[in-house]
């Protein structure tokens, strides 16, 4: 890894980026000692002690195990409020009508949750109840009962998600989901059927000294921004980066990294190459690119030969389908797919890495078939600088399904069969269903139809998250029961049941919880965080504990089956329950990790399916409908962490939260100055937004997500992960200022 300087990657020969649009990672720093206020000591501690709870590439501290350098996010500095800020004032919650109209920004910064708090029936707000009472009011729900539980990612440790699943499962229900359902798991059922493990294949070292990497549908100037302190020197030594996207993300375009002095004070030029795609045309760019490698001979045919199966297939299916059909769908042309396959057909190691901009979609299972078909007709697998990585972009997401939490899989991502139920039946003592349950779409459905009686949301806000918001808000509002375990307040909170209760239990952040957490990153690291001393939140537990006891006080019979002593335990039956996680058992102290799987998964060839041959698919072109007049357009993310939104305005771009980003070749030929108020209609859903000019793909439009999936249809979604589609094909119209 060079250390020279090399004005060639500079992005501005202006000291420090002064007066171009971009982040003030200084100023940041700033604001997150400012917003720690009266617990800087506590939050110092967390920094430096603790397993960063925001974006899923893992630290130890302020430090990781790609490089010995400081790493430093902004999203970690935007969450340390969240984990130092004092309890909330209840009298608050006497009457929530006062609060409906806070935005959820507004709604954390009332404080923590400290007590478990009801709310009846007819009531106007919540009181204070005991650990007991609490507990005997969800236990008697529940008990023969429809429910399904839910848990959020935020800072979501492997700990709280094992014991939550097996919880439900000792109640008698696979109905639990997590927030990976809504964000990679078109890319756990496709790589689970292709290649036999839904992770990355490879590590976040094997970036630096590759010839090439690939983000397909992936922002992680945004999502995961102290990865760009890895591409900075992936730069450095030589690998080329490519961009396949509808819009070209300014952050991937150009990057100050604040913790390192020639790119904080230059800036550094990041992506080499940007192929632009429609939103929806992924399908149609990747086949492309595949039909150049098998015209041009661009093919690792040894490694096809001997570890995969069913190519021939794919052959057939690319070449039936025409460069007309794959540049109308694309978006793009044949002449730019070919520049990049003869990259890819030219370059001896790549890494392809993909996010939620091929994921959110009612076909993404197939969106990520493709990018597979890509790594395996090139061999990039199982070797150095090589891989195919869904990164991901929170902390908990990983390890989530890998624990259980899923309503289709079971410890280990064992899909739910009867053979498998039959599994941890032994193990744990009680029946556990062989059937699937609900996933959260699911359950919101059922909801809405009256056929699901109680919800435990742990974390998490479908007001927010899923299309519809008026439609998750009903079907929350019909529930019996509902029980939000979270450390803040949020809007989901205060809906008002039509005939039932809600509950409020209050948790404890990761850093609170004796015997430490373990988290896993995105390159398959187990990581320990331990418990870091400062001031407590009056009687706050570890979600755990509230499942585990939730389950024991249900069905007493079953209570010395559930009960864990603390997080130790949980990890030693983790390691019973996961024979990869082998190792976590013996996590304890600050430092502690194991990388399952090593550096490179199958890297003796040998992948994870029946037969051990990696599994090409043949993938059909998608019906993209867009009429004749219309738009396509994507829900982006801005300056936030999920759907918490931290800034109004996205320094990256200048975008405020309401802007309609749009290519400059559609506002002027639309005669839309920027400002211009417009509406965006998808049926009976319409939006209300200020145009801004963009480098966008002609005929698409970006919105922000949240506030723009008012405009989605909640009934679309992909057909085996069940994944919201988070597009719409819109028309625009000009308002009236």
């Amino acid at each position: 890894m060079s250390r020279r300087l090399d004005p060639r990657n500079w992005a501005s020969l202006r000291p420090f980026g002064i007066g171009l649009r971009k982040p003030n990672n200084y100023l940041e720093l700033w604001k997150a000692f400012k917003s720690v206020k009266g617990n800087r000591r506590y939050a110092l501690r967390i920094l430096n002690q603790g397993t960063c709870d925001g974006c899923a590439l893992g630290t130890q501290g302020m430090r990781d195990w790609t490089m010995d350098e400081i790493h430093l996010c902004n999203i970690r500095l935007r969450l340390l409020p969240l984990n130092t800020m004092p309890a909330l004032d209840i009298s608050v919650l006497d009457d929530v009508s006062k609060l409906e109209r806070k935005k959820s920004a507004e709604l954390r910064e009332l404080g923590r949750l400290p007590y478990p708090m009801i709310r009846r029936a007819g009531e106007p707000g919540f009181t204070r109840v005991s650990w007991d009472e609490a507990l005997r009011v969800a236990a008697d729900a529940v008990r023969g009962s429809r429910f399904g539980a839910y848990l959020t990612s935020r800072g979501m440790p492997n700990e709280n998600y094992y014991a939550a699943q097996k919880a439900i499962r000792a109640l008698g229900s696979n109905n639990i989901d997590n927030a990976a359902r809504i964000c990679h798991s078109p890319s756990t059922v496709a790589l689970k059927q292709t290649i036999g493990a839904a992770a990355t294949t490879c590590s976040y070292t094997d970036w630096i000294g590759s010839d090439l990497i690939v983000f397909i549908g992936s922002n992680p100037s945004n999502n995961q921004p102290v990865a760009m302190k890895y591409l900075y020197h992936a730069k450095k030594a030589g690998t080329r980066i490519a961009m396949v996207n509808a819009y070209r993300e300014p952050g991937m375009d150009k990057y100050w990294v604040p913790s390192n002095a020639e790119s904080a004070l230059f800036g550094t030029k990041i992506t080499d190459d940007f192929f632009g795609v429609n939103i929806g045309g992924d399908i149609g760019f990747l086949n492309g690119l595949l039909k150049h490698l098998i015209e041009n001979d661009w093919l690792d045919e040894a490694f096809i030969e001997a570890h995969t199966k069913d190519f021939e297939k794919v052959r057939q299916t690319v070449a039936g389908q025409t460069w007309e059909e794959l540049e109308a769908l694309s978006g793009s042309t044949r002449a730019e797919m070919l520049r990049l396959a003869e990259m890819l057909g030219q370059a001896r190691t790549a890494v392809l890495v993909w996010s939620m901009g091929v994921t959110q979609h009612a076909f993404g299972e197939d969106n990520i078939r493709a990018i597979v078909n890509l790594g395996l007709a090139r061999g990039f697998v199982g070797r150095d600088k090589c891989g195919l990585m869904p990164i991901r972009g929170h902390s908990g997401v990983q390890g989530g399904a890998e624990m259980g939490a899923y309503a289709t899989g079971l410890p280990g991502g064992l899909p739910v069969t009867p053979q498998n139920a039959a599994k941890f039946t032994d193990m744990w003592g009680f029946k556990v269903p062989g059937e699937p349950g609900l996933t959260v779409t699911d359950m919101i459905d059922a909801a809405h139809a009256g056929d699901l009686d109680v919800l435990i949301s742990s974390g998490g806000n479908f007001l927010e998250v899923l299309p519809d918001p008026r439609y998750s808000r009903e079907a929350l509002a019909r529930l019996k029961l509902r029980v939000h375990i979270d450390i803040v307040l949020s809007s989901q909170m205060l809906v008002e049941p039509t005939d039932g209760d809600v509950l409020l239990l209050p948790a404890q952040t990761r850093y609170e919880m004796v015997g430490g957490i373990t988290e896993t990153s995105t390159e398959r690291r187990i990581i320990f965080s331990p418990e870091v001393e400062g001031p407590r939140i009056g009687e706050a537990w570890p979600e755990w504990k509230i499942f585990t006891e939730l389950a024991a006080r249900t069905r007493p019979e079953i209570a010395a089956g559930v009960h864990f002593t603390g997080t130790p335990q949980i990890r030693a039956e983790i390691e019973r329950a996961v024979p990869f996680y082998e190792g976590i058992a013996a996590l304890h102290k600050f430092g502690d990790n194991v990388q399952y799987g090593g550096p490179h998964l199958f890297a003796q060839g040998r992948f994870q399916t029946p037969d051990g041959r990696g599994l090409f698919t043949a993938v059909t072109l998608p019906d993209v409908v867009r009429p004749d007049g219309s738009f396509m357009v994507a829900t982006r993310r801005g300056k936030q962490f999920n759907s918490m939104v931290h800034e109004r305005i996205d320094r990256f771009n200048g975008a405020p939260r309401e802007a309609v980003l749009i290519s400059a070749f559609d506002a002027d030929r639309l005669g839309l100055p920027d400002g211009t108020p417009v509406e965006l209609r998808s049926g009976e859903r319409t939006y209300n937004g200020k145009v801004l000019r963009a480098p966008l793909m002609p005929g698409n439009l970006q919105i922000h997500w949240p506030e723009g999936n008012i405009l989605l249809d909640e009934s679309r979604r992909s057909p085996d992960a069940h994944m919201p589609d988070f597009n719409a094909a819109v028309t625009l119209r000009r308002l009236t200022p």
